[in-house]
């Protein structure tokens, strides 16, 4: 199969229903287009504007499930079904039994809490859809942080960024999870473009659902790190030659990276030998000839000093012992910004893996040291809000600590 804009039967059910708050929205379908919450967002609406039923929402669930199967399928059948990837995937299944007690709280949670507003059309292509994720209290504009997801440039879904959404949205930050075109229904360039037109909606959308439009933050994690920083560096560069753009750099407070690998260039073979195999990868990004264009540390040695200027505080954040990307990647791309005069901090996490940061340790309950690195960003300015962060409830453990020692054990990533 070709990487194309065709619809597959994983797509058609991404194309369900959008989320319709109520009273309606005729231009929701448009980037540009106004976005009203009512005081009380729902994870759900009829297209007439009412409050889905059960029965809509279980439907709901089984088209987001049927999307999510055919993803894992559609990755299966681009690496082979040898020993290899047959051992990789019994462990990636254990993995997902041992953690299912907190995949289905994160589950109920993502399809029946009122605070989660679904699948929001912010563009014509397919997967053009975002989660937003609403603080309870939204009395006053809440930050936003524009989330990309993971997933291996393949697997990528915004159903993926659950758990961070609740835990940012527990403590005020309102959290847009942007879902965006994966290989083989598109290649890179057709990622960063989702992007950044999804980053395009939260900054010009943004206080139609509660969101402070001049406190704008970006955040992608594995490849939706690599992605967001694409975006990020793309739209500084256009900026710098007075190019017309959808959104402004300025309403960008900061980027957090996370986990993510910035040089591609560098990382084929380490991915070829991780399983991603190189005629894969390099279909994904293109062919051999764009690694270069897609490497946000290349990209930055090439940028002119204009274009550095217009990035915003950039935060790269790795565990030291993450074998799927090596925390090196964000090392030696921190190195690159402050050689170029980029605006930079380097947060490392001793001894933990790809998921760690990202999974096991949000549901193990508690401070979780990610969110709270990335909340001390967000609200460095705002001392009300850290005297309510101070104050905040520890959120709950949503797995046993045996069953996350284990699936750490096991984990394939």
């Amino acid at each position: 199969m070709q990487p194309g804009d065709q619809t597959s039967g994983g797509d058609a059910a991404a194309e369900a229903e959008a989320f319709v708050p109520l009273g309606g929205l005729h231009g929701l379908r448009r980037r540009t287009g106004p976005v009203s919450l009512d005081s009380s967002p729902r994870s759900g609406r009829a297209g007439d504007g009412r409050r889905s039923t059960f029965r809509e929402d279980v439907g709901h669930a089984a088209a987001e499930t049927y999307l999510v199967t055919g993803l894992a399928f559609t990755l299966l059948g681009y690496l082979g079904v040898g020993y290899r990837w047959i051992s990789q995937l019994i462990a990636l299944l254990l993995y997902a039994v041992l953690l299912m007690p907190g995949f289905i709280k994160v589950g109920y949670y993502y399809f029946f809490s009122s605070q989660v507003c679904r699948s929001v059309v912010y563009g014509e292509q397919p997967r053009n859809r975002l989660d937003l994720y609403i603080p309870r209290d939204h009395s006053k504009s809440c930050p936003v942080v524009a989330f990309v997801t993971g997933g291996a440039w393949i697997i990528g879904y915004k159903a993926w960024g659950a758990l961070l959404g609740r835990r940012l949205a527990e403590r005020g930050i309102i959290v847009a999870c942007i879902d965006y075109r994966n290989f083989p229904q598109g290649t890179i360039s057709d990622m960063v473009t989702d992007a950044s037109e999804g980053i395009s909606f939260v900054c010009n959308n943004a206080a139609s659902f509660g969101g402070d439009p001049n406190k704008i933050y970006l955040m992608g994690q594995s490849a939706g790190a690599h992605i967001a920083a694409c975006a990020l560096l793309d739209q500084a560069i256009k900026e710098s030659k007075g190019e017309h753009t959808s959104w402004n750099m300025a309403q960008v407070k900061a980027y957090f990276g996370l986990s993510g690998g910035y040089n591609i260039q560098n990382l084929v073979d380490h991915f070829h030998e991780r399983g991603l195999y190189r005629s894969i990868f390099l279909s994904i990004m293109e062919g051999e000839e764009s690694l270069p264009h897609f490497s946000p540390e290349i990209v930055t040695k090439k940028s002119s000093a204009e274009a550095i200027a217009l990035l915003p505080e950039i935060v790269l954040m790795h565990g030291t012992a993450d074998y799927s990307i090596p925390s090196s990647a964000s090392e030696t791309f921190a190195d690159v910004l402050k050689q170029a005069g980029g605006k930079v901090k380097l947060q490392l996490y001793e001894g933990k893996t790809h998921t760690d940061v990202f999974l096991q340790d949000p549901l193990r309950g508690g401070r979780d040291q990610l969110v709270e690195d990335v909340i001390s960003v967000i609200h460095a300015d705002d001392a009300h809000a850290r005297e309510k962060d101070a104050l905040a409830p520890t959120p709950e453990r949503l797995v046993y600590e045996w069953q996350i020692k284990l699936a750490r054990q096991i984990s394939p990533f």
